[in-house]
């Protein structure tokens, strides 16, 4: 197998050959056929993640197919195809997995971050955290919806049935979420780095109603708001768009810190509340909505061993929609 490994904290991607992987028992080798590029993955690379062993391989909205099976998983698995998220185990005993909340396992494992993850010709994976796709879509396509969707659903949820939603960073997630909301019925108001038109112009042609800088007052006062962006001054700026009782959703594992505000845009109920990671069950709601609401992904392909160009341009913020890595 070939992978992009990280050799360590904010070294280039190295391009290497590996043997390839054997899985263990209760798992699956995934011949990959597809893998997002996440702005997660660069928390990985820049370092900006606890706990980080190198050297790791990145990558955790993989597509593909089950080529080889470990004792306990049927055969007949053989050739489907599944995608593989972010959660990549749990531990099914902390009090929080007893609680159903296995998003806030005391003893994860996640994908491309404590596991190898998906910027390689081929990955293990524990069987149970499969998502089985079927045959629809391309694997370049639905390859975001593994994490920015899954992420993005989960926000979605959090941020309440409020009608107007603000998005504050419309990259892979924001534009997917974009889609859903607006087949819920809402109106959608886009924010996005200041002079970032052509953000603005796929907001606007996603159904937003109103597309604007992330300094800029919307048109009206927001129900909910959720960030993207890793960026903590966004926090009192959603705050002040809110109206009286709404919510700013903090949807990212890793934000800068957030400058102090005055209390008096916080009073009145407002709120503020973070999402960490996901469970198997929003995977499966977000998978038959995102079908249902149609969701088309706006990427673009690069080939594994340019994994290093499409994460300069994320962190660059000159990606519109997603990346994504084919072998």
């Amino acid at each position: 197998m070939h992978a992009m490994i990280l050799p360590a904290r904010g070294a280039r991607l190295q391009y290497v050959e590996r043997p390839d992987p054997v899985p263990r028992p209760g798992e699956v080798r995934i011949r990959i056929g597809a893998c997002g590029v996440c702005r997660t993955d660069l928390h990985v690379v820049d370092g900006e993640l606890p706990n980080i062993v190198y050297p790791i391989v990145p990558g955790h909205e993989v597509i593909g197919r089950i080529d080889a099976v470990g004792d306990g998983v049927s055969g007949g698995q053989l050739g489907t195809r599944v995608g593989v998220p972010w959660l990549g185990s749990t531990c099914g005993r902390c009090p929080y997995c007893q609680e159903g909340k296995e998003n806030l396992c005391d003893d994860p494992l996640f994908t491309g971050y404590t596991r190898d993850g998906g910027f390689a010709t081929h990955l293990v994976a524990d069987a149970r955290y499969c998502f089985p796709l079927g045959e629809d879509g391309a694997d370049a396509e639905l390859a975001p919806l593994l994490c920015a969707g899954l992420i993005g659903w989960r926000s979605l949820v959090m941020a309440g049935d409020g009608h107007k939603l603000g998005i504050y960073g419309f990259g892979a997630a924001g534009h997917i979420v974009a889609q859903v909301a607006r087949w819920q019925g809402r109106d959608v108001y886009a924010f996005t780095r200041t002079g970032d038109t052509e953000a603005q112009h796929l907001a606007l042609s996603l159904g937003a109603c109103w597309a604007g800088a992330s300094e800029d007052r919307p048109p009206a006062d927001l129900d909910a708001a959720i960030i993207y962006a890793p960026a903590g001054p966004l926090v009192p700026l959603a705050l002040r768009a809110l109206r009286k009782g709404g919510r700013v959703v903090c949807a990212g594992i890793h934000m800068s810190d957030i400058p102090s505000f005055p209390y008096n845009i916080l009073w009145g109920e407002r709120q503020i509340v973070s999402v960490a990671n996901l469970t198997r069950q929003d995977g499966v709601d977000f998978l038959k909505t995102a079908a249902k609401a149609e969701i088309r992904t706006h990427v673009t392909v690069f080939p594994l061993d340019q994994a290093n160009e499409a994460l300069a341009l994320l962190r660059g913020g000159e990606l519109v929609g997603a990346a994504v890595l084919k072998p």
